[in-house]
């Protein structure tokens, strides 16, 4: 997979689908203009805002739990990959640095997220994927947190597919 193959993304926020309420993840590419929804499970929504709201827990939730056994095992995740749409399920890869080189690790594309959040390690998105999905262009930049708050509260279930995590 080269460079030009995939497209570094960030979450952009959280947001609920109002048919269904179930959670969505809003990804967007970095330096472009096209947004990438996700639906994702409650508990997944749940563990990104908590690392996005920089939320400290008591006791370590299964995300930081991963993240604290890589570290142990002296490993390091290097990169999340969104890299498989099938049957409107979206599918992810860890990749990982160790002593015996890298490793890779099946994954839903929430949980990914969440534990990419908090190593601080890059999101990227096959183009393959990004032109398969239900991605759309914004129409104008949208910079500050408000304004993306605004964005989210306006979206409707026709403004995108819908795909699973």
């Amino acid at each position: 997979m080269s460079e030009n193959d995939i497209q570094e993304v960030v979450v952009k926020g959280l947001t609920f689908d109002p048919v269904t309420n179930v959670p969505i993840v809003i990804l967007k590419e970095t330096g472009g203009k096209r947004v990438l929804p996700i639906w994702i499970g409650v508990f997944e929504a749940n563990a990104i805002a908590l690392e996005m709201e920089r939320v400290e827990t008591p006791r370590p939730m299964t995300h930081d739990l991963f993240n604290n056994f890589f570290s142990v095992v002296d490993s390091r995740m290097v990169r999340v990959v969104v890299d498989n749409l099938m049957d409107n399920t979206f599918y992810a890869t860890i990749y990982l640095e160790s002593k015996g080189g890298e490793l890779k690790l099946d994954s839903r594309p929430s949980d990914a997220i969440a534990l990419a959040l908090r190593a601080k390690s890059p999101i990227f998105v096959t183009e393959e994927v990004m032109s398969q999905a239900q991605s759309f262009e914004m129409d104008k930049d949208i910079g500050d947190k408000e304004d993306w708050k605004e964005w989210l509260e306006r979206i409707t279930p026709e403004d995108f597919g819908r795909y699973r995590s």
